[in-house]
């Protein structure tokens, strides 16, 4: 009779282990992509059979934000679970070869060092890491992949680069792709094909040693310039401009996402790995023919356009397929989610501002995971508390929405909602009041334009 017990206990345990054993993680993230520029999100012109494929497998989020409408800040906040804002990452993308700025430039700005990274909180719970693509928060050495949490790294450091092989060294050399640390190595190939072809071979070596992993994909598209395959522009006969060439470059980003879970599959660990697809901003419409529908407001402007992005999360026995969530959530959530899904213990993370969002979408803890969000840029600011969001201008008057029945923000209630508009303006001078000043400035010509952008892309302000 004891060793029937003995044995029940071993397979328990083994029950038990199987159960505990931390699951991978993969993230891939895309860069200005139109927030209706895929099938899961109502498309009929692009073709992302992948990307569709893995919304029914997961979770699809119809309130997700970033942190803030550009490429270099988004990143940050993203990065270290918490508002940028709050270190001084306000300002603009780093390296900041468009800006005037203040104690810092080119190289030299970047994500402070003292911040911690979710590759560093992961590695702690021991994870191998892994980044490709574009990184995009600094350029000097201290900044780089390898010292921010990652054990291995192929991509560029600055913000863009061209997607086939440049014939000489860039001017720019923070474009010139780098393997490891400081080793310069072209690639071969359309770079969105390249960027999924290098992690392959990184999920299979931890696969076959058992190690969690930690991939991150951060591709630059479908961000400028314009470059697609001659195969993929034959697939749009009936486009033309940069509308095309977006939709090819979406055709090869959804390829690219295929071949990442192709692997997953056939490694047979498909069913205990996270994966996880967003974008870091809302599509800059007039550089790269993106459609941010149906929301007003593109990239850089703090109008839905802007900042609400696409977000996708599956994690088969976690989270329940083909479903959708529906409150407001923040990529800042993503370190804290992955943390607690690694068996890191959220309490012990320190001086962050997400939450792991997984109890909130499988139902364990109900409520909103945030009932307020910020958003900042200079004098501009944004900020969501409910269902309400307030948005203050430079130009003009500060105007309070009401999402639920007006996603393009076309109605300005502030005239009907005295005290509410009151009362919000006052919080968000409040949330102001604590943020450390911006580590470097912007030209305000590039505000103007920005403002300009905005206006073109609001509706009820092209005719003002």
């Amino acid at each position: 009779m004891k060793y029937i017990f003995l044995l029940i206990s071993i397979i328990s345990s083994v029950h038990v282990g199987l159960a505990q054993e931390p699951p991978n993680i993969v993230l891939l993230f895309a860069d200005d992509a139109g927030y209706a520029d895929f099938g899961f999100q109502g498309s009929k012109i692009m073709k992302t059979p992948n990307l569709d494929k893995l919304a029914k497998q997961g979770v699809r989020f119809t309130q997700a934000y970033v942190t803030h409408p550009t490429c270099g800040p988004s990143r940050a906040g993203l990065m270290t679970g918490k508002s940028q804002y709050r270190f001084g990452y306000e300002e603009n993308n780093v390296p900041g070869f468009m800006s005037a700025v203040s104690a810092a430039d080119g190289a030299e700005m970047g994500l402070p060092v003292q911040e911690i990274t979710m590759a560093d909180y992961l590695k702690k719970q021991g994870y191998a890491t892994a980044f490709y693509g574009k990184w995009h928060l600094g350029g000097a050495d201290r900044f780089h992949p390898l010292k921010r949490g990652f054990d291995e790294f192929y991509g560029f450091r600055g913000g863009a680069r061209d997607y086939f092989p440049y014939e000489s060294d860039p001017k720019e050399s923070l474009n010139k792709m780098e393997r490891g640390f400081a080793h310069y190595e072209e690639h071969k190939g359309y770079l969105t094909d390249v960027l999924a072809e290098e992690s392959l071979d990184f999920i299979e070596r931890n696969s076959k040693s058992k190690t969690p992993f930690f991939a991150f994909l951060s591709f630059n598209a479908v961000h400028t310039p314009m470059d697609a395959t001659e195969e993929d522009l034959k697939q749009f006969p009936e486009l033309m401009g940069n509308r095309k060439i977006v939709a090819a470059m979406t055709l090869a980003l959804d390829r690219a996402a295929g071949k990442i879970m192709d692997k997953l599959s056939e490694l047979g660990i498909a069913e205990n790995t996270i994966v996880v697809f967003t974008n870091d901003n809302g599509g800059p419409s007039d550089k790269n023919g993106s459609d941010n529908s149906p929301f007003s407001g593109i990239k850089s402007t703090h109008l839905e356009g802007g900042i609400r992005v696409p977000f996708l999360m599956k994690w088969p026995g976690k989270l329940k397929p083909n479903t959708t969530y529906d409150l407001p959530i923040s990529t800042f959530d993503l370190l804290p989610t992955f943390y607690a899904a690694a068996g890191g213990a959220v309490k012990e993370l320190k001086d962050i501002d997400g939450v792991d969002i997984v109890p909130y979408v499988n139902g364990e803890k109900t409520g909103r995971p945030h009932e307020v969000l910020f958003w900042k840029r200079d004098a501009r600011a944004a900020m969501r508390k409910g269902d309400w969001k307030l948005v203050r201008f430079p130009d003009r008057p500060a105007q309070l929405f009401y999402l639920p029945d007006d996603e393009k923000e076309l109605n300005d209630l502030s005239a009907s909602e005295p005290v509410r508009f009151k009362e919000m303006y006052k919080e968000m001078f409040a949330w102001e009041a604590t943020l450390e000043r911006p580590r470097w400035l912007l030209k305000k010509s590039y505000e103007k334009a920005d403002i300009g952008r905005m206006d073109a892309y609001w509706p009820n302000k092209k005719s003002e």
